[in-house]
């Protein structure tokens, strides 16, 4: 199909169809690992500091919280789930008895 054709198709004027082909570029994947974390550094901080949250490690380490969330997804580690945290509200859904 022409330029011509495909303006006339969908209602675009031919020069928006040639900027779009002009900016038009493949998006790639990136080729390095990320590098701005080190995984020791965070793990250190994880036995340090084990209770705390992504913000505030992402303080101490000098980087953003989803960088961290990330950086804990690739390297395998969950947040921990405790259903017997809280003694004033149980919870309903657990079958663990106290």
């Amino acid at each position: 199909m022409t330029t011509r054709e495909s303006s006339l198709l969908y209602g675009f004027s031919t020069s928006t169809i040639h900027s779009w082909q002009q900016n038009f570029v493949l998006k790639t994947k990136r080729n390095t690992a990320a590098t701005k974390i080190p995984d020791n550094k965070l793990i250190e901080d994880i036995k340090i500091y084990p209770d705390d949250y992504n913000y505030e490690r992402a303080c101490r380490l000098n980087c953003c919280k989803t960088g961290i969330f990330y950086l804990l997804k690739r390297i395998g580690i969950s947040q921990r789930k405790d259903l017997g945290a809280s003694k004033s509200v149980p919870n309903k859904k657990s079958d663990i008895s106290e």
